[in-house]
């Protein structure tokens, strides 16, 4: 059974650093997305940046780029998202995705390309 965990979370001034971590347990594919999301309150969980293990292939949604670095350590099977100038629109629960792909959909940041969820970790940037 495919377990992720999110830790990392937390609350920070405007302009601050958080860096996140996905464990992922019981996993074993070996070309597959993996992937990052948030969701603010009354907002729709949007992609923030994905892996694809594949191609090894590195996804950003546009809000993020330039701030935001995803990493991935396959040893310790975890995934990270380093998270720098953070935004006060930044705040969210931030949630780690997985799933098995065998080649690109094209479609990588979209919440309904993945099966496997984390239960979230919250992101608070303060201005």
């Amino acid at each position: 059974q495919v377990q992720l965990v999110e830790s990392g979370g937390g609350s920070v001034q405007a302009g601050g650093s958080l860096r996140l971590s996905c464990a992922a347990y019981g996993y074993t594919y070996s070309s597959y997305y993996m992937g990052w999301f948030r969701q603010a309150p009354g907002k729709e969980r949007e992609g923030v940046s994905a892996i694809y293990t594949g191609a090894g292939r590195k996804y950003y949604a546009d809000f993020v780029k330039g701030r935001f670095t995803i990493s991935q350590d396959s040893a310790k099977n975890t995934l990270y998202l380093q998270m720098n100038s953070l935004k006060p629109e930044d705040t969210a629960m931030y949630y780690c995705a997985a799933d098995f792909r065998s080649k690109y959909s094209g479609v990588i940041l979209r919440p309904d390309e993945y099966r496997y969820w984390g239960q979230g970790t919250q992101v608070t940037v303060s201005s």
